[in-house]
């Protein structure tokens, strides 16, 4: 059959695309999913998929004649709509339904909403307030204000993007906020040098899927899609890194580089990473049946970098990578069995890990240096590079450690349970 005189399945092939690639899924299962509908239908389609758009060709790879051009970004992660496509798929494969009723089950997909902007909030909120716990957070005003303005900064994002502002935009404003609410905790005398205040609620929109994927993506050697990813990602980060100093600037307040930190029991840092994983889980609108995955993981793999840091005396960049190997190993089987995407359920298991507080302090102490004199530069500088130092090879080590299980499982067993 020519994919050319079809037209529905042309716009059903479409129509799965843009819920898998537009929702966080890794390419490679996106690309795995549609063959099967391909075949299903004996269609001749090749699926190209690129930042921005993904092209559907006619014929064997790039060589093939284009017959559409998808307009679809994949900068959203939205579980459910995977889960949803691939629910279909396998109905549409199993059932033999005819091609109008499964482009219309996929049109349904694609309009299923992510979790609500008041549930959404409330997990900005409490995410924030449990990884400030892993930092070491001490007074209850500092934790309720904290509440407050990471609360406040998801119906921000929400809001914002309704009237048009791009991801940049929202993180930015979002931080933007941070900043100042984190600025008067230091007003209030609340606030330690730590700033917790100001730069939790930051924490929490830090784009690690965009990490994951785009790494997968190099794996897989499509460079261009997974530099994209990558560049995505380091573009958000700067925009949270600009709105949390411009929001500390107002009340000429700084951010202090490699600040002196605290010590945390082994429990509470445990539980708070769980209580982080469920809250990320809401971010991407995880089915709750499956929320119990992240949460355990999350909570396994800060007791084996606890036990690899204490134990085995390695350093924070090597005991996120022991972590991430763990968190990839566990969660590689579930995320293929249940076809929801890897980057979602593998980054909801591992924020408590990321080091984006050691992000904002670099970028705090490279702005003080203009205004340092000689003698203030140097601890400053020293400051920096330690901050900037230990958020990449952190980065580095528990991505890069993470999506190892998931190259080879991939590698080995490329057929997907069902």
């Amino acid at each position: 059959m020519s994919a050319l005189q079809d037209h529905d399945v042309v716009g059903l092939i479409g129509d799965a695309v843009i819920n898998l690639h537009g929702n966080g899924q890794q390419t490679d299962e996106t690309v795995r999913s549609v063959e099967r509908l391909v075949r299903h239908y004996d269609a001749d389609i090749a699926v190209m998929p690129r930042w921005g758009e993904v092209s559907l060709r006619e014929g064997p790879g790039a060589a093939g004649r284009p017959i559409a051009l998808l307009d679809v970004t994949p900068s959203n992660v939205g579980m459910n709509r995977v889960l949803a496509t691939s629910r279909v798929i396998d109905a549409a494969i199993a059932e033999r339904l005819p091609s109008t009723e499964v482009r219309a089950r996929l049109k349904t997909v694609g309009a299923m909403p992510p979790s609500s902007n008041h549930l959404f909030a409330l997990a900005c909120a409490t995410g924030a307030v449990a990884l400030s716990v892993t930092f070491g957070v001490e007074h209850l005003p500092a934790v309720m204000l904290m509440f407050v303005s990471a609360g406040a900064g998801g119906y921000v994002r929400r809001l914002s993007s309704r009237y048009g502002a791009n991801a940049f935009a929202q993180a930015f404003l979002a931080a933007l906020l941070a900043g100042l609410i984190g600025a008067l905790g230091v007003r209030l005398n609340i606030s330690s040098d730590l700033r917790l205040i100001a730069v939790c609620p930051c924490m929490v929109i830090v784009p690690g899927p965009h990490l994951l994927n785009g790494t997968l993506d190099l794996l897989a050697g499509r460079l261009p899609l997974g530099a994209s990813r990558l560049l995505f990602a380091a573009l958000i980060l700067l925009s949270i890194s600009a709105g949390l100093l411009v929001g500390l600037s107002v009340w000429d307040v700084s951010l202090p580089a490699a600040p002196v930190g605290r010590t945390v029991a082994l429990w509470p840092v445990i539980i708070a990473a769980g209580v982080a994983a469920s809250c990320y889980s809401v971010f991407f609108s995880m089915p709750l049946r499956l929320l119990g995955w992240p949460i355990a993981t999350a909570m396994a793999v800060d007791g084996v970098r606890w036990l690899a840091m204490s134990e085995l005396h390695v350093g924070p960049a090597g005991g996120a990578g022991i972590a991430g190997l763990v968190a990839g190993t566990l969660l590689v089987p579930v995320a293929r069995r249940h076809r929801i995407p890897f980057a979602g359920i593998g980054f909801a298991s591992i924020v408590s890990l990321m080091p984006g507080v050691f992000v904002f302090r670099m970028m705090g102490g490279l702005t003080s240096l203009q205004f340092a004199d000689h003698a203030a530069a140097v601890p400053i500088l020293e400051g920096v590079v330690a901050d900037g130092l230990t958020a990449l090879l952190i980065v580095a080590a528990m991505t890069v450690c993470i999506v190892i299980p998931k190259h080879l499982y991939d590698t080995f067993w490329p057929s997907a349970p069902r």
